[in-house]
């Protein structure tokens, strides 16, 4: 996976299917489209430096990828009020075809991802 962008209650992960990510239908195991969206959800959810962890999350698989297709996650910000937040998840080849849908909520917790110097 690789992180392509971030911006307050955004992120862009991207991630190639290899040979070892396929199951026996040789498509690319639904974990590891899973990871690429939770992992998109974690960056965004945490993009304000404020910890957040998920709450629960919800995915709808819509196609398969294949060995050599290069998933993108884009991770959007819906709702953020108090300690909570929704995110959705747009999982994408690279046709632009619609691969998975997330949904992610996150509860903020105690600390900063980034920590801040003391002279700061």
């Amino acid at each position: 996976m690789k992180v392509e962008e971030m911006a307050p209650g955004y992120a862009r992960l991207t991630m190639r299917v290899r040979a070892d990510m396929l199951n026996g239908h040789k498509t690319c195991h639904g974990g590891f489209i899973f990871a690429l969206a939770d992992s998109a959800f974690a960056f965004s959810c945490n993009s304000r430096n404020v910890s957040a962890v998920a709450s629960g999350c919800t995915i709808d698989y819509l196609a398969p990828g294949f060995e050599g297709d290069l998933l993108t996650a884009v991770a959007q910000e819906r709702s953020l009020a108090g300690r909570t937040g929704v995110y959705d998840v747009t999982v994408t080849n690279q046709a632009g075809r619609n691969v998975a849908l997330f949904r992610g909520r996150s509860y903020r917790i105690k600390g900063q991802i980034v920590g801040v110097p003391a002279d700061a």
